[in-house]
Parts: C-alpha cells; structure tokens; sequence
C-alpha cells in the first residue's frame, strides 16, 4: 500500500472533510436529555450514511434497550492480518450554561484555527479522523492493511448502560486483536501521548430527607436537623484533612505505584504553570505524598459533583429544606471492585448519617479500571504512528477519566487496547468545546500510519 498516497489525499481534502465533520457537529446528539432522542438519532443515520460512502460494508444500527449501536466492517485482509474495532461515540454532554458560549454550541465556528462546538473534541472529530483515514486508504489503495469493525455507542454520556449487555449478546461479531479508541486528550499540542491505563467509576446520589414540609426557620429552627446541613456534614466527612478518601476500605485493593512507573509519568511534560491555566486554580490540592498528576491519573478519587436542597433563588426564603442531596462520583484504579466500592460507600453514608434524618442512597452507574501491556504490538504501532504523523515521539501515560466500555472489551473480547488521544483538554464537557484544526488533520494521518505500522507488526511477529 502506498501510504504517501493515501496521506496526500487526506491533506488535499481538508476543507471537504471540514465542511463533512461540521454537518455532523450541527446535530444536538445530547444523550442525557429526553427532547433529544431524535437528535441522537439522526446522528446515527448520519454514521450510517457516511460509514456506506466511504466504502465500509455491513454497515448497520443495531438496535439496543437505549440508542442504537452503529456497526460497520471491512474484513478482506485476510486471516493472518490482525483485526482492530474501532470504538467512539456519537452522543455529547449537555451545553448549558448556554449564555458562556461564545457562539451558538451546534453552529460549528472556526476561530484563530479552532473548531467551536458541542461534541468536537469529545468525541466526533476524534473518531471521524479514523473514518477519513479508512477512507483515504481504500479510495487510494482499493484497500485496508487490515481486518476493521465498528462500533460506535449512542449512550456513552450517560454511562454506556446498554453497550455492555450489547457486547456480551455481540462477542462473535465484535471479536477482535486489538481495540483502537481516540478519547480524552494529550498533554500539548506538540508532545502526543498513549494511554495504557484508565480509571473506572462510580456515580451516586445521596438523598437525605427530613420534616414531611419546608418549614418556616424562624418557627421551627434549632430544633430541626436541616437536611441541608446534613448534607454538608456527611459531604464534609467524606474526606481525611491531608485529601485522602475517607470511606472504610476504599484503598484496601490499591497497589503503591513502582518508581519505574512513577518515573515514566514523571517524564509527563504537564507542568505546574498548564495546570493553573486550565483550571483556573492556583495551588493542587490532595494526597501531599503524590504529585498533582498522579493523582490526577493514578490514584482513585471520590468527586462532589452537586450539591442541591432548600431555596437558592433570588432574595430570601427563611425555610427548613424537607430535603436536601448530593451527587457523587469516585474514580477507581486497577484491582479496585466498582461493585465493592458501591458498597462500602453506601454502608460509610449510612453510618455517617445522624438518627434525625433519613437518607437514601442509589447507585447509578458503575464500572472497573482498565489497563493493557506497555509492551504490546498496538502500542508499539501507535508509537511509530504518532512518530510518522504527527512528528513527534509519544509519552506513555495514564488517562485520568473513564470509558466503562474499555473493560468491557477487554473482559468480554480479550483484546488489549490502544488508546490514541488527538485532541487536547479542548474544554470537553464546558462551554466554548474545541479542536485545533492542524489536530484533525494529523489525527487522519497519524491513524493512517497505525493501521500499517499495525498490520506490519503482526505479521512479522507472525513470522518470528
């Protein structure tokens, strides 16, 4: 296969593939809110249509408990050419606050060579470059090096909760030697990254109720526990002073990170000075035994993501809330149980709660960290790729977020994953989301070279 060619074909129809990705991005594919269904949808049947031109076959939505899955393939390779399913999702975050975005969140905008809107870096530009580089090989080589399937997750946003169930039903026509997915974000612009671990996650709501009414405070305050402080006091116990979870148990299953991959993160250029820009935040805070990268990436956490109860309108209410509530996400490292740590936070919430109150506590979504070998021929062919088309030789690292399906895969499929960032911190999940335009364009370039740079290691390790 000519690679060269396929790469000029990818850099002379940049403005055609702009134009393409921004009809995508018009669409308000919100997972998470129910007026949005349709727009889901429509995303769908955009994959759909897009995933037939380019020359895929099978291509197809399977239906699902939720939003459907969208599945394609290309298996001419032959069988000693290795497999890749290709993962993203067609789903974005809400957009609120609206009034932050500088314009419109579906009316793509490019300004100072960045692509404004809802879901571009997170995640259609990220798994549209796969697209076009698939594209520019079969339309230049009438070909693929490889065997590829797709699969992308309508629900993601939301905790992918049909995606597994869909995977197990699905082993057979998923089945893989490798899982390529495009997510999260690399440290600079210059200095691309792998990641070779994720953390896993559980979401909570905590709901403490307490009089049958609000009640007038003047009438019946300091006699009534205010579910709203209750709420604070259990929120405040939730952690040590110095920054460590306080919940019983929640480290038992943590391993002590090696130096050596201490060391590796260390060589992580993300210096003190970024962080405070994208966060707005002048000192870290946590676990002092750590750096703020570790714990960022390595170490699990346990998040307030809401607090809610009582009057927070304009003025004045002089009420007792008859409720109050939390939401709550924890992030978890390998060997951690997302289930056992379910428990254990729900058992600490009931113990901490006060007998003048009640509490519910629900479990919303849950899932397990994933990691993959170092060592492995997808990474290897990763690092080639990000050396060839981006310019630059990629850092080991760990993602601090979480994509439940990855475990999933592995699980499920037993294929080791590649974890091949092109975005940036791009102010995923915020208002003003964006993406650099030279990252789309290396991004298809980069994934061109991967899938060859794949192909070829497998083979000639087929051979050893």
């Amino acid at each position: 296969m000519d690679l060269e060619t396929a790469v000029t074909y990818l850099r002379t129809h940049q403005t055609t593939f702009l134009e393409e990705l921004g009809r995508y991005l018009k669409i308000p594919s919100i997972s998470t809110l129910s007026q949005h269904h349709s727009d889901v949808l429509q995303a769908a049947e955009w994959l759909q249509t897009s995933l037939s031109k380019i020359g895929l076959e099978n291509v197809q939505q399977i239906e699902t408990a939720g939003n459907p899955v969208v599945y394609a393939d290309w298996l001419h390779a032959g069988d000693d050419a290795p497999t890749v399913l290709i993962y993203g999702h067609y789903d974005v975050q809400p957009v609120e606050p609206l009034a932050a975005w500088t314009t419109p969140p579906f009316e793509p905008a490019v300004r100072d060579g960045r692509l404004y809107a809802r879901g571009v870096s997170d995640n259609k530009a990220q798994h549209f470059s796969h697209l076009k580089a698939l594209e520019a090989m079969l339309q230049t080589a009438g070909r693929l090096p490889l065997n590829v399937k797709i699969c992308f997750d309508g629900e993601e946003e939301v905790g992918s909760p049909n995606l597994a169930p869909f995977v197990a039903e699905h082993q057979l026509l998923l089945a893989a030697d490798f899982v390529v997915v495009s997510d999260g974000a690399m440290p600079q612009s210059d200095q691309p990254s792998i990641d070779y671990a994720l953390r896993g996650v559980v979401a909570a709501e905590i709901r403490v109720t307490g009089p049958g009414r609000d009640l007038h405070s003047g009438s019946f305050g300091g006699s009534v526990h205010n579910p709203a402080q209750a709420v604070a006091e259990i929120v405040a116990a939730l952690h040590h002073a110095d920054g460590r979870v306080a919940i019983p148990g929640f480290y038992d299953d943590v391993d002590t990170l090696s130096p050596a991959e201490r060391e590796l993160l260390q060589k992580i250029p993300y210096p003190l000075s970024q962080w405070q820009q994208e966060t707005g935040v002048e000192a870290p805070w946590g676990e002092p035994e750590f750096t703020f990268f570790e714990r960022m990436t390595a170490r699990p956490t346990c998040e307030v993501n809401g607090i809610w109860g009582g009057f927070a309108g304009e003025g004045f209410k002089t009420i007792i809330p008859a409720e109050a509530g939390a939401k709550i996400s924890m992030r978890l490292v390998e060997n951690q149980d997302a289930d056992k740590i379910a428990d254990q936070f729900t058992r600490f919430i009931e113990q901490l709660t006060p007998p003048t109150v009640q509490v519910a506590v629900t479990v919303q979504a849950g899932a397990d960290a994933a990691v993959t070998p170092y060592d492995s021929l997808g990474i290897q062919a990763a690092f080639r790729a990000y050396e060839d088309g981006w310019g630059a030789a990629p850092l080991l690292s760990r993602g601090g977020g979480s994509l439940p399906i990855v475990a999933t895969f592995q699980k499920l499929l037993g294929a080791p994953f590649v974890l091949m960032p092109f975005g940036l911190d791009d102010n995923r999940h915020s208002p003003n989301e964006h993406y650099h335009l030279a990252h789309l364009e290396k991004g298809m370039v980069t994934a061109v070279y991967f899938y060859h740079h794949l192909a070829t290691a497998v083979t000639e390790n087929s051979v050893r």
